[in-house]
């Protein structure tokens, strides 16, 4: 738990650096004030990912939200930086990749490369390198997003496929 809260403690602190920098009222006197035309109002920054949810491993947005950012999600190939791989916390990402297979049958092996920011649903998303020893592709980078609760990705990513295995709970 302490390497998970570690993890999303690193990816949003760059997400929460990079809003406005909130301006600073001057000791200016009333009529000081009024004689300065106003700056025009910054657009405000998107929400940080709501960690709350994440932390009890479920994703940031819910229900329609989720249902019409799914449908987008769609257009984009599985796996994309655009359309994750949805799994439940690390362990179902690590089921989903070892169900994973090479053109040649082999099981690939693969390794997280790190937390690359905020994905489609409002979750902090993975990159996972996942290589083929002896089989075409031999490296493919694989986004998954692990913040949904109780579900097991039943499809493979471009150039793979996927054994049956069984669902994560």
């Amino acid at each position: 738990m302490l390497r998970l809260t570690r993890c999303l403690l690193a990816a949003a602190l760059p997400l929460l650096l990079a809003g406005p920098l909130m301006a600073q009222e001057t000791e200016d006197s009333p009529s000081d004030r009024s004689e300065t035309p106003s700056a025009p109002e910054e657009p405000e920054a998107a929400a940080p990912p709501d960690f709350s949810l994440m932390l009890a491993g479920r994703s940031a947005i819910q229900g329609e939200a989720l249902e019409a950012a799914l449908a987008k999600a769609a257009a984009h190939p599985l796996g994309s930086q655009e359309n994750p791989v949805r799994a439940h916390m690390p362990q179902g990402q690590r089921a989903y990749l070892n169900r994973l297979r090479c053109s040649d049958i082999s099981r690939p092996e693969f390794y997280r490369e790190g937390s690359v920011g905020v994905g489609p649903y409002g979750n902090i998303v993975d990159l996972y390198v996942v290589t083929c020893e002896s089989a075409e592709p031999s490296k493919t980078r694989i986004f998954m997003d692990m913040y949904h609760e109780g579900y097991a990705e039943r499809e493979a990513v471009a150039g793979f496929g996927i054994t049956g295995g069984r669902r994560e709970d």
